[in-house]
């Protein structure tokens, strides 16, 4: 289901991302949730959930990577 909060937010992201890499999760997952709810529309026999998280971790990808140290950090432009 749709977060509404940061807080929200499973504990597998809200302990390992930064808040601006949490809100851009919440937000791709949210929209994934919207975009996927039929099943017509996955490519696979996933889940609407496991479709909106694998969409959401995509999009904080595109942002942020995981550095040497374990922690996640913005890319650099």
């Amino acid at each position: 289901m749709p977060y509404k909060s940061r807080n929200s937010l499973p504990d597998s992201v809200r302990h390992v991302l930064p808040a601006h890499a949490q809100d851009i999760y919440l937000a791709a997952f949210n929209s994934a949730w919207d975009e996927y709810k039929d099943k017509k529309d996955r490519k696979d026999d996933s889940s609407r959930e496991e479709v909106s998280h694998k969409v959401a971790w995509a999009a904080v990808k595109h942002t942020y990577e995981k550095g040497s140290d374990d922690k996640w950090h913005k890319k650099k432009s």
